[in-house]
């Protein structure tokens, strides 16, 4: 009986009725070959991650955000900003250090830009300090001009100055290349449309300002007045839900919002053109959140293996859309408490580039990590993948499964995990999930092991299959093939 392939690599797609579709897609991506390969799409295992630092182990000592300047990482960690620095040693050996630099006030999420000497960090209640590493000083903004237009909310830099949106409506600069110094008339408002000031954004080095409805586009005109202008015609229809949600990268940015009217959705603008970039999927678990509920998403970006990802961090999970295969994925943590294993939302609360790695910041405590993907774990915890596949049907009549084979990269067993396995279960119905069988994936170099399942019953109308893999492991899946009655 010859084998059929089955799609397995179709991302994230759980639909408002399960039985129309329930493609669970959690801690792998889908992945794009470029060249001839055994398969043309593959599902990677997402990165693992192991610390090079810690800050505290307390929930207050959680990540706020963090930025790169100069080369150099820099974390808001609980109150108190940080830079890691980096040592190598004679043999190659290398250390890190969090070094704490200056306090800064409250819990909430912080925005940050910099000049190239200087760091911003603005918080959510409007204090603002600056950071001078060619110093080094670290100091808040006191300039009593800085809160004469508002309190800022966010923060960028563009052509020598740093700009800050306000809440009331309007748009402020710092003193060129001075992130200490302020005039009250150095403000600017967007007109084009009554909506409420979001965020700035600087695409291209050009700036936009974001409103709930819409982004009008500015331009720098120079000259001894306020140096932006709006431009003629710059207005866009679509609004930012989520401030901290907006996420540039690979010359693009991303947000989640809307347009008037609209229920929320997350768009991708190119700097000519905006785009729905959420499958009618995401957009469902968006429609349950309140809006003070959306206004808490953030967002984040990186690069890594050949894939570049867009991240949005929901109130209580983390989906992740892959530039390349144009696929969501969902990414998942397991967490113990009490002796109980419990999964939540990824626990990445920021991403930053340095170093030639990708480093994050934590939602749970001040451990500062590096993704890494030959690991299997998040700081030594489990990374659960699970997949399931579209419903498979006979048009109405029975269908019967006699072999299902998934082809993996075999023999990835090591010490941690000798003889990682990986579990089957079926649904007849797409909701629940039962029966669950498991194969070995291989101990290490056992790489000719195969995991085939037979005798998997039939089903009267449909088929779902749904593979989990829970283990210290590099994961990867090939492909998915069957023999079919």
């Amino acid at each position: 009986m010859p084998k059929t392939e089955l799609p397995i690599t179709n991302g994230f797609y759980i639909n408002r009725s399960r039985v129309v579709s329930n493609q669970i897609c959690s801690n792998a991506y889908v992945h794009v070959n470029d060249n001839n390969a055994y398969a043309k799409e593959v599902l990677y295992g997402t990165a693992g991650i192991h610390e090079i630092a810690s800050t505290g182990t307390l929930s207050t000592d959680a990540n706020r955000g963090s930025h790169e300047m100069d080369t150099i990482p820099y974390f808001v960690n609980g109150t108190m900003l940080y830079k890691v620095t980096r040592s190598v040693d004679a043999s190659g050996n290398e250390t890190f250090q969090d070094v704490p630099l200056g306090t800064v006030a409250g819990t909430g999420r912080v925005s940050l830009a910099d000049n190239g000497n200087q760091l911003c960090i603005l918080n959510s209640d409007g204090i603002g300090y600056i950071y001078d590493h060619t110093v080094p000083s670290f100091t808040q903004i006191t300039d009593p001009d800085f809160t004469a237009n508002g309190t800022p909310q966010h923060v960028v830099f563009i052509d020598g100055y740093f700009l800050f949106t306000t809440n009331s409506e309007k748009f402020i600069i710092s003193a060129l290349n001075d992130g200490l110094s302020y005039n009250a008339l150095d403000f600017g408002s967007a007109e084009a449309d009554p909506d409420d000031i979001v965020a700035p954004i600087v695409l291209k080095n050009q700036l936009y300002i974001a409103g709930s409805q819409t982004f009008e586009m500015f331009r720098n005109v120079g000259g001894a007045s306020f140096p932006f202008q709006r431009v003629q015609g710059g207005a866009i229809p679509f609004g930012v839900a989520a401030p901290f949600s907006i996420i540039k990268t690979s010359g693009i940015f991303a947000f989640v919002g809307g347009g008037e009217n609209d229920d929320a959705s997350i768009y991708m603008f190119n700097g000519s053109s905006t785009n729905v970039i959420s499958t009618d999927a995401i957009d469902t678990i968006l429609a349950q959140y309140t809006q003070p509920e959306l206004a808490t998403i953030y967002g984040w970006a990186y690069g890594q293996g050949g894939d570049r990802f867009i991240g949005f961090t929901f109130p209580d999970r983390c989906m992740v859309y892959e530039m390349k295969s144009n696929k969501w994925h969902e990414r998942k943590s397991l967490f113990q408490q009490d002796g109980v294993a419990t999964q939540e939302r990824w626990r990445c609360a920021s991403v930053v580039r340095a170093y030639n790695r990708v480093l994050v910041g934590d939602l749970k405590d001040g451990r500062i990590g590096e993704l890494d993907l030959e690991f299997g774990d998040e700081y030594g915890e489990n990374i659960i993948l699970d997949v399931a596949t579209m419903p498979f049907s006979n048009v109405g009549d029975a269908i019967t499964f006699p072999l299902l084979e998934l082809i993996v990269e075999s023999g990835v067993g090591n010490a941690e995990d000798p003889n990682p396995e990986i579990t089957l279960f079926r649904s007849t119905d797409g909701i629940d999930f039962k029966n669950g069988r498991k194969r070995s994936a291989g101990k290490s170099g056992d790489t000719k092991k195969r995991l085939q399942w037979r005798r998997n019953g039939r089903a009267a109308r449909m088929e779902v299959f749904r593979f989990t893999w829970s283990s210290k492991v590099k994961k990867v899946i090939i492909k998915l093939e069957a023999n079919i009655l």
